[in-house]
């Protein structure tokens, strides 16, 4: 309803915000008090004010806004048609949906991903380039597979000149991370090549591969194909850094990385939550020489990093 974008533009009482979201005076009310009452605004007389966490992620014209991110997730939860479609999954051991689940070719819900989720990884992907960057003086290559928003990439260029960008992804995913970059000044040093990660040639010579939320969606001999071509890919002494959702050994820890399992199986035919030890192991069958565990502080984002 952008209420909290109708507060940020000044109206502060029910009647001004409801007139600008187009609601009842009454249910607006209702509704604000609610939101007042479980910390999502500030009440004072009859004026409502936003909290600094609603003013960053909540108000559309905020850079960090994440509304956008929910209806994704919502659209997502709505096309799984929920419990039905879950006990489904786990019956099966994989999604109901289709035959590869959101993983189908060009599948117009990535385009959405990248447009609703930019604002979410503006903070980690800033905090990954700052961890990689590393006062490296000459000119250098990254890979960004499965780029989406491109942001991963993007956020290296912005902070090292000396970074070319190579973002790999569905042609119309990468419309979205073209503008992307183009809005970051970045554009003349970011590159793509369409299609998908397993088919294409990836190129040669990087520093640096990153793969952000994508070997999560992928079966263990997927994996193996590409981390095999990621290792080919990259010059002697490169990095793969492999960000999403990684468990512990236990598979419950941390709750958040954790509970990814139920999501990969609610929406891919064969993805999963893998743990560090299955990661590490998967790289070195590739090739890897090593690989470490590192936090994206104060994010909760872990990424692991592969050494050719």
């Amino acid at each position: 309803m952008d209420l909290f974008t109708a507060i940020a533009d000044g109206n502060a009482t029910a009647k001004a915000i409801a007139g600008r979201i187009q609601a009842s005076e009454k249910g607006t009310r209702v509704l604000c008090d609610f939101l007042t009452v479980i910390g999502f605004l500030s009440k004072q007389g009859d004026d409502y004010t936003l909290t600094p966490d609603s003013a960053t992620f909540l108000n559309r014209r905020s850079p960090a806004y994440l509304g956008a991110a929910a209806g994704f997730f919502g659209q997502m939860e709505r096309q799984l048609n929920a419990s039905e479609g879950i006990v489904a999954a786990v019956r099966t051991g994989g999604t109901v949906l289709s035959e590869q689940g959101i993983m189908s070719p060009e599948d117009p819900i990535w385009v959405e991903f990248a447009r609703s989720m930019a604002p979410m990884m503006a903070m980690p992907a800033g905090l990954l380039a700052q961890k990689i960057i590393g006062g490296r003086p000459d000119k250098w290559k990254v890979l960004d597979i499965a780029a989406g928003h491109g942001l991963f990439g993007i956020s290296i260029a912005k902070q090292d000149p000396n970074a070319h960008i190579t973002a790999l992804d569905w042609s119309p995913v990468l419309e979205v991370a073209r503008e992307n970059a183009a809005k970051a000044n970045v554009a003349d040093r970011f590159s793509t090549i369409a299609g998908d990660a397993l088919d294409v040639d990836l190129g040669s010579g990087y520093d640096i591969i990153v793969m952000a939320n994508f070997l999560q969606l992928l079966d263990v001999k997927a994996i193996d194909t590409l981390m095999r071509k990621v290792h080919t890919a990259l010059a002697p002494g490169g990095g793969a850094i492999t960000l999403g959702f990684i468990p512990n050994d236990d598979r419950v820890s941390p709750p958040v990385d954790a509970s990814f399992g139920m999501i990969a199986l609610a929406f891919t035919a064969r993805g999963d939550a893998y743990t560090v030890s299955e990661y590490e192991r998967m790289f070195q069958d590739a090739g890897f020489s090593r690989s470490e565990l590192i936090q994206l502080a104060p994010s909760p984002q872990r990424v692991i990093i592969s050494y050719k």
